[in-house]
């Protein structure tokens, strides 16, 4: 019986395109993976390394190292190259820099003939996903971005601790931008299905010491907590991107919070920010837009209103091909 193979390609050979890597072997997310980095020993010694799990693991996952021209005919695109911050910056600092290692990377996968769906984690990851979105010409269900997915989960870690329940049973989404300007929608934030605001409601005494705006705080700077104390942060996000790339490779329709451009939804059009969306083999299906309240609209629309700024004066003329 023939079956078709999963193919990935994951272009980035460091901390975060690794860790995705490791992720996506130890769960028998697909098949193939190709690693393709800036210089080709890099991403061959990852390969190797990578390789050594599969004796471990339950199934067999090939691991090679690869360049642009193998993407012609995978399935899935990682994009985890990008810059990261150096101290006192933050993602958006780095944007000139991302944007010129977005077009050469982005230009060769599509000169291969690549016609699958991308999944995008390199920052800032809104504005990086809105310009391969704008370079590629692919219809904007095809492009995801890593967005608020990693925000959410740390949201529902911080949630677990606190209510001392797994965070699987938390319910609720960061949205807007993952960076400074995100925010968490308190009023779609459930725990075991009860909204968490009837839940402080109802035991003011209990939880009288919870500030949700410090929770959301914590959850904005989750990210540079970890980067500052070691330089980097990968196992978690690589986790995120193996969930995204899980949900497409499997048809899953996992309900996910992606960085997807908008067109109308949530009232906003040309931008690109972190929502939920129903992720399935042909990308994302359809986004879904929650009813904010209007505090939250707010803070949504001004979180894309960043985004959208930042696109000001980039170089977003389609790669022509052939």
């Amino acid at each position: 019986m023939n079956r078709k193979r999963r193919r990935v390609a994951i272009v980035g050979s460091g901390m975060v395109g690794s860790s995705c890597a490791y992720s996506m072997i130890n769960q028998s997310i697909c098949d193939e993976i190709i690693m393709i980095g800036r210089t080709y020993d890099r991403a061959l010694a990852q390969a190797l390394d990578l390789s050594h799990c599969i004796d471990f693991t339950n199934t067999r996952t090939t691991v090679f190292a690869g360049t642009y021209a193998d993407c012609a005919d995978v399935d899935v695109v990682i994009i985890t190259a990008g810059v990261n911050p150096k101290p006192g910056q933050n993602r958006m600092d780095v944007l000139a820099e991302a944007a010129e290692i977005t077009k050469q990377i982005v230009t060769p996968i599509v000169e291969s003939g690549f016609d699958g769906i991308f999944i995008t984690a390199a920052n800032p990851v809104d504005i990086v996903n809105y310009m391969i979105w704008k370079l590629t010409g692919f219809p904007r269900h095809r492009i995801i971005g890593s967005g608020t997915s990693i925000d959410t989960s740390r949201l529902k870690t911080l949630l677990s601790d606190i209510f001392s329940i797994d965070p699987r049973s938390v319910s609720g989404y960061a949205l807007g931008e993952h960076g400074e300007s995100q925010f968490v929608a308190w009023s779609h934030v459930t725990i075991g299905g009860k909204p968490i605001l009837d839940i402080l409601a109802q035991h003011q005494e209990r939880f009288k010491h919870l500030d949700l705006s410090d929770i959301s705080r914590k959850t904005k700077d989750a990210g540079w907590e970890i980067f500052t104390r070691k330089g980097s942060t990968h196992f978690g996000i690589g986790s995120a991107i193996a969930h995204i790339a899980r949900a497409v490779l499997n048809d899953e329709h996992k309900i996910i919070a992606v960085s997807a451009i908008l067109d109308g939804e949530y009232g906003q059009h040309g931008v690109c920010a972190g929502v939920p969306a129903i992720i399935s083999s042909d990308g994302i299906q359809e986004l879904l837009e929650l009813k904010l309240n209007e505090e939250e609209q707010e803070l949504f629309n001004a979180s894309c209103d960043l985004i959208r700024n930042n696109l000001e004066g980039l170089n977003l003329e389609p790669i022509q091909q052939g």
